[in-house]
């Protein structure tokens, strides 16, 4: 086991710059509730689908982690610049983290497994410890391909940016009620949605596969996720782009990347099914 894997969680050091800053987002949060508008409302929904559809789940878990499907470079990057915009962390450090968590998930290693609590799942893991955000060299050995390339390391280490250019867009060109849904309510509505997957679907669910993790199917975090609360089928095939297995588990982002293959956009799309067992284990029933 990888020491520098456990050296990402010390419960005992707080992230002040994370912590900071993720606690005046939620005071934005709370404040967008004041200054209510349909347009800006508008735009928040617009901006989670895009960051959260296609950025995180799109792009940086099935594209960029598991190389699920192929899409041109310029999309890949595309897709990269709109996972910034959620405060996940750039490219090399979300795939390195969550590549760290399926090779030790629910074991010692994982950066989120609720074995050390509901909270650590969520939001502790984050908030303590060596999260590695800007640690582009040290996050790049658990994703060496998207260390090689320049743009993804310059991405990685200036991750803030494009957050930080969009909310003067929002800003000046939308005033302050743009700003606080476009931008506070709708990163901090997306990161909770996105901690989630991390902590309720290895918590509460149903489970199709006996994998040797806590990994469950939640449909309800799946809806707030465009299709990543099917996190049990995903862990049972991690590298399937497609994870709601039947048609009544709505998977938002399996049908945009149906879509760029059947464009001729999307290639070497990889598909699992409901019945497909792990090797060596069997469906559950």
């Amino acid at each position: 086991m990888s020491t520098e894997a456990i050296e990402l969680r010390d419960p005992h050091k707080i992230n002040w710059v994370t912590t900071v800053a993720l606690a005046l987002l939620h005071v934005g949060a709370v404040a967008a509730l004041f200054f209510f508008s349909w347009k800006a409302l508008i735009v928040a929904v617009v901006l989670h689908w895009m960051c959260i559809g296609w950025g995180i789940g799109m792009g940086y878990h099935r594209l960029h982690t598991h190389r699920s499907y192929k899409v041109p470079r310029p999309l890949e990057y595309f897709f990269a610049v709109l996972g910034t915009m959620t405060l996940e962390g750039g490219p090399i450090f979300w795939v390195a983290t969550h590549r760290l968590h399926h090779q030790y998930s629910d074991k010692e290693g994982d950066p989120h497994s609720p074995n050390d609590g509901a909270w650590w799942a969520h939001v502790g893991w984050i908030l303590l410890g060596e999260a590695g955000h800007n640690d582009t060299r040290r996050m790049s050995r658990y994703a060496p391909d998207l260390g090689r390339i320049p743009f993804y390391r310059w991405l990685n280490t200036y991750h803030y940016v494009p957050t930080v250019i969009l909310g003067v867009v929002l800003l000046a060109f939308g005033g302050l009620s743009m700003f606080l849904w476009a931008l506070c309510f709708r990163i901090v509505f997306g990161l909770h949605a996105t901690w989630l997957v991390n902590s309720a679907t290895h918590m509460i669910g149903t489970r199709r596969f006996e994998t040797k993790d806590l990994s469950t199917n939640s449909w309800w975090v799946a809806l707030l996720t465009f299709g990543e609360g099917w996190h049990n089928n995903h862990h049972a095939h991690p590298t399937s782009a497609r994870h709601g297995l039947v048609w009544w588990e709505v998977d938002m982002t399996w049908l945009q990347i149906k879509l760029l293959e059947k464009l001729g956009i999307a290639s070497m799309v990889r598909e699992a099914s409901a019945t497909e067992a792990i090797p060596g284990t069997k469906v559950a029933a």
